[in-house]
């Protein structure tokens, strides 16, 4: 429950100063290189215990304007700085944000609600991401390609490819922005965030101190664009702009459907980072300590707020009681309460609505016919106690992602039923097996086998390292961000031809006059 010994107003009078920001007056939700903002006054209140953290002005369609022509214009010039150059100043980034890294974790935990080693991970995994994205400027390569033609010289190249728009989700405020920002800026790209309204504060404070970067390599810090407000008046804008040649939007698959719909009819690009609906099937041989570990994580880090928390236990028969009752064990020791106080486990819901959203599911769940195991009740403010249920695979409430810590657990009998039902719902973002068979694990990783983006052996569902390209199938969007070589989403590939030649062959032996 709220914290009495760490209140989130006296944190935040600790942290706010350093951070740039102001707990008295409006925060200007508005920077074009320079802050503004005239559009209405949004308040956060904290998930924690309801105090008002901030108020911040939102952007009007002026202001909106003003952004994306001030990103313009500031990507014509970062598009000419060489790549390696490009990645000094991210590398400067990735440096300011481990200066502030405790602060700015506490933010996200004020913000989002995530308890304190959580919000430091977040930040932890912007600094990651500023050093991917540094060695990767030394890396933008495209291929040499042999030519039909003599005395032609044939190749592959990227280049900077424009305005990148961010849309990004309240359960991870920060890192999703870094994700992109900090590949896109590599990349040679100037980018316009639109962060959830839920978590305005965390993302003034992020850009903010890219700005300080920006100012002091004598680089235009409207690179790293921000435009705060509402889907109607700025999300809309956004999407249908056609300067922006690339939106990457993180959230809902309802809100994913829009964007990739209105970007799609302008003939842009979109990078769609969507819900889950994440299974772990656990096999008779599996190691169950592990197992248990990684369920328990995944289903309830986050308050089960992650698009890759665990929502579905699909597990043998054989071994099906003895895991439930060691997981209904374990949900009753969670520490539940303020996310400040160290030992919390468990933080609250986003707001009332998320709340009310887990209550209606469990009695959907209820009226299918489900039984609950443990949990499921709501507590004072925001809190809730973790739910474990039986359930059914086809169910409208398990095909449904309720962004909520509900786990559903199942039985099955071979593995190709246990795959079946993993794959057997319209997401398609992370997935696990636990099982010391080899033969399972490569089923489970082969063609046949899992259909989503992320696909784990003895691991869970949730804690993706940034190293991998992050993202999944189906309703989960198809876009990938973070690592592998997701940088090419952010550049436009362009292939060249030189003749050095005296004579004009054409290709596919294709003969035209004398």
């Amino acid at each position: 429950m709220p914290a009495k010994s760490t209140s989130v107003p006296a944190v935040a009078k600790a942290i706010f100063p350093k951070l740039g920001l102001s707990s008295k007056t409006a925060n200007a939700g508005v920077f074009s290189g320079a802050w503004g903002g005239a559009g209405p006054v949004l308040e956060k209140y904290s998930p924690i215990d309801g105090s008002l953290l901030g108020r911040v002005r939102q952007a009007t369609p002026e202001d909106y304007e003003t952004a994306v022509a001030a990103a313009q214009q500031a990507f014509l010039a970062w598009r000419d700085v060489p790549a390696p150059k490009r990645g000094e100043v991210v590398r400067q980034l990735g440096n300011a944000l481990r200066e502030l890294k405790t602060e700015l974790g506490q933010l996200v935990s004020l913000e989002a609600g995530k308890i304190l080693p959580e919000g430091e991970g977040e930040v932890q995994e912007m600094i990651d991401i500023c050093d991917f994205a540094t060695g990767l400027s030394r890396q933008l390569h495209g291929l040499t390609i042999a030519s039909e033609r003599p005395g032609h010289r044939m190749m592959e190249q990227w280049q900077p490819l424009g305005v990148v728009g961010i849309i990004s989700a309240f359960n991870f405020p920060v890192a999703v922005w870094a994700w992109n920002s900090a590949l896109a800026a590599a990349c040679g790209d100037a980018t316009l965030w639109k962060p959830s309204e839920k978590t305005p504060l965390t993302a003034i404070a992020c850009i903010k101190i890219a700005e300080k970067v920006c100012r002091a390599n004598g680089v235009d810090p409207a690179i790293f664009s921000l435009v705060i407000g509402d889907g109607p008046s700025v999300g809309e804008l956004l999407t249908n702009d056609r300067r922006i040649p690339l939106v990457s939007a993180t959230g809902s698959t309802r809100m994913g459907r829009r964007v990739g719909e209105v970007v799609a009819k302008r003939f842009g690009r979109s990078l769609l980072e969507l819900g889950g609906n994440n299974a772990i099937i656990v096999a008779p041989s599996a190691d169950l300590k592990l197992a248990l570990r990684a369920i328990v994580f995944g289903a309830v880090g986050t308050a089960g707020q992650r698009c890759t928390s665990t929502r579905r236990i699909i597990v043998h028969e054989s071994i099906k009681a003895k895991l439930v009752k060691s997981l209904v064990a374990a949900y009753k020791q969670l520490p539940i309460g303020s996310p400040l106080e160290p030992g919390n486990l468990v933080g609250p819901l986003i707001d009332a609505a998320a709340v009310d959203a887990m209550q209606q599911a469990i009695a959907g769940l209820k009226k299918e016919g489900g039984r609950i195991l443990h949990g499921g009740g709501r507590l004072a403010g925001n809190y809730v106690t973790p739910c474990i249920a039986e359930a059914k695979n086809w169910w409208p409430v398990v095909q449904h992602e309720t962004f909520a810590p509900i786990l559903y657990v199942m039985g099955y009998k071979t593995l190709d039923e246990a795959v079946a039902m993993q794959n057997g719902v319209p997401q398609g973002l992370s997935s696990a097996i636990f099982t010391t068979d080899l033969r399972e694990a490569e089923q489970f990783l082969a063609a046949c086998g899992s259909d989503c983006g992320i696909a784990n052996v003895n691991i869970g569902t949730s804690g993706a390292e940034i190293g991998g390209a992050f993202g999944g199938e189906k309703e989960t969007g198809g876009g990938r961000e973070s690592g592998s070589d997701a940088w090419k989403q952010y550049m436009r590939r362009q292939t060249v031809t030189v003749n050095y030649s005296d004579s004009l062959p054409l290709a596919q032996g294709i003969k035209f006059g004398d």
